[in-house]
């Protein structure tokens, strides 16, 4: 039986219809449109880190295949907690993106206080690349391998201070992982940047540091920093030399740093389809892979859903690994 309500219902059904069809109509269009400005890339940490170093040869491979120009903002503080904010905050329009890494996951259970939900109001877009860390050590250190780091740490227990970049960063969570692994006491020393955190290992105001092979690996060739373990399941090409953390004495002990890219909530599906699309083809490119390979990084290429899902898992990860050190110097 129809009548005047039933006949109310399948316009109200067919007007939703409608709406959602010219509703995706407009957004294809905007995606073929796009981009017709500059977009900025906010990098919430500092300059000269992994990050940075990987969003300018990003920045420069999408600008000469999507015609405009990427321009990288670096917004370093708290954490990386200032920077996100900002990105996440911003018009949903594709012309504002952020440059993320396992940070932000990590600080979704270490940072309680900030005012956005990565996965509420960021959109995944597409990882980067990843690398493995190696863990350092001044000169005037007198251990010459992991073993004897680990002796020495326990027979000073809160004496020895380890460098990091922050508190949430990859960094600072290999170096309280280390500590929980290894059963000792080290003193978490934060600095504002990572290029901060590696002049004051090099310097010996801090004992130690755990930090992305890209960047301490030339410091180690020049000898500012002695190499005690990398943290792989193999060995670094970089740094081959190095043995791997499991190789050192510390079974099961793995770290990595990751980097992705993502932009705010409501921003258009085709639009970042396309971005995922040239990301994914800008990391393939034969001189980039030999860069990040020269450096000690490889490409990571996944769909908007599958990195989606990799950094749901992540968030879940690190939450575990925050519960047994959270409370902790």
């Amino acid at each position: 039986m129809t009548g005047p309500r039933s006949t109310s219902r399948f316009t109200l059904a067919l007007a939703a219809v409608l709406l959602a069809a010219q509703a995706f109509l407009a957004d294809s269009a905007l995606a073929q449109d796009y981009p017709t400005r500059a977009i900025r890339i906010i990098v919430p940490f500092g300059a000269g880190g992994p990050a940075d170093v990987a969003a300018r040869v990003l920045g420069n491979a999408l600008q000469e295949s999507l015609k405009q120009p990427f321009v990288i903002e670096n917004r370093p503080g708290a954490g990386a907690v200032i920077g996100t904010q900002e990105a996440a905050q911003s018009p949903p329009d594709g012309y504002t993106l952020l440059m993320m890494s396992n940070t932000q996951t990590a600080n979704e259970s270490l940072v309680p206080q900030r005012k956005y939900e990565l996965m509420r109001d960021l959109a995944p877009i597409a990882p980067i690349n990843f690398s493995d860390l190696v863990i350092v050590v001044h000169p005037s250190v007198p251990a010459k391998n992991l073993k004897e780091f680990i002796a020495l740490a326990k027979s000073q227990p809160g004496k020895l201070n380890y460098a990091s970049s922050g508190q949430g960063t990859p960094y600072h969570m290999a170096g309280e992982l280390f500590k929980t692994m290894a059963g000792i006491d080290l003193v978490h020393v934060p600095y504002r940047n990572s290029g901060e955190a590696r002049n004051g290992v090099i310097g010996g105001q801090v004992q130690m540091m755990i930090d992305a092979v890209t960047t301490m690996a030339p410091n180690v060739s020049q000898g500012q920093v002695r190499a005690l373990a990398t943290t792989g399941e193999k060995r670094s090409s970089v740094l081959p030399e190095v043995p791997t953390a499991e190789e050192a004495g510390l079974p099961g002990y793995e770290a990595t740093i990751w980097l992705g890219l993502m932009a705010p909530t409501g921003t258009p599906k085709p639009v970042i389809d396309k971005l995922n699309a040239a990301v994914n083809a800008a990391i393939k490119r034969p001189e980039i892979v030999k860069l990040w390979a020269d450096q000690g990084a490889a490409p990571m290429s996944m769909t908007p859903e599958e990195f989606d899902k990799y950094l749901r898992s992540d968030i879940v990860k690190w939450a575990e690994v925050v519960k047994q050190f959270a409370d902790k110097p």
